[in-house]
């Protein structure tokens, strides 16, 4: 099984992003790093291919070059080789320009199985694993905390609001990973050594062929208005008191 585990370079999750005084939002400067959900999805591809699940799992990002950087620390962890589909324009990196260079790629390299985070920590969309299943038209299982292989189909075991749901998926398939799916592995220096001797090819996105345009315009941005102080009840009938005439949630 040949495994494809796109990985996104993002704002580090330990950083906290202010808006300028000018109310413009400015990250260039910040510290940037894999995101934590495309951990999880790559530890996942590694486990399997561990396990003798996978033969060959592949790192894939898109955008500029400086994703390179993101695709080596996806080496060290475990991926055989990495990809960086490149491109500079900012709208194609909206999640639908994304996943039509993705597509693209599959359709390329083939993969039996592609494995992504959920989401992104930078914009929440949660659109990329399901429009690459759809452009590709393969069955997905998404919010993914378990998945293994049993007599030839991936199970996969999502957590919904009733408690669990249980999908068997056929070849090719797309997962989005959950935060309970795995632990990442830490990376140490020797790992980060030894993914300078894997492969890692560039290929500009626009030899492609996908025709792409902007579908979004961002207005401007805004802080959330700050949180109110809390009140302190001495008794649960105050408290009912409360809910009930000032609240006016009861």
């Amino acid at each position: 099984m040949k495994i494809l585990v796109p990985v996104k370079r993002v704002v580090d999750a330990n950083i906290k992003v202010k808006l300028g005084a000018d109310g413009t939002l400015d990250v260039s400067s910040l510290k940037k790093s894999m995101n934590p959900f495309d951990e999880i999805a790559l530890e996942q591809a590694v486990q399997m291919k561990e396990k003798g699940i996978a033969h060959e799992v592949i790192a894939v990002s898109v955008g500029e070059a400086q994703c390179a950087e993101t695709l080596r620390v996806a080496l060290a962890m475990g991926a055989d080789k990495a990809v960086l589909l490149q491109t500079s324009q900012a709208y194609e990196l909206e999640p639908l320009n994304v996943a039509k260079i993705l597509a693209a790629y599959v359709n390329q390299s083939t993969p039996d199985l592609i494995i992504c985070g959920k989401q992104a920590v930078d914009d929440d969309a949660n659109q990329v694993g399901q429009m690459v299943a759809a452009l590709c038209g393969y069955p997905q299982g998404t919010h993914a905390s378990g998945a293994e292989m049993k007599e030839g189909r991936l199970v996969v075991t999502r957590e919904v609001d009733g408690g669990f749901e249980i999908v068997e998926l056929t070849l090719p398939a797309v997962v989005t990973a959950d935060l309970r799916l795995n632990a990442p592995r830490y990376v140490t220096l020797p790992m980060m050594m030894k993914a300078k001797r894997k492969p890692q090819e560039v290929i500009e996105a626009a030899s492609l062929g996908v025709q792409l345009r902007a579908h979004t315009e961002v207005v401007g941005y805004e802080a959330p208005a700050a949180r109110k102080v809390g009140q302190r009840v001495a008794s649960v009938d105050e408290l009912i008191d409360k809910l009930k005439n000032e609240a006016k949630v009861l």
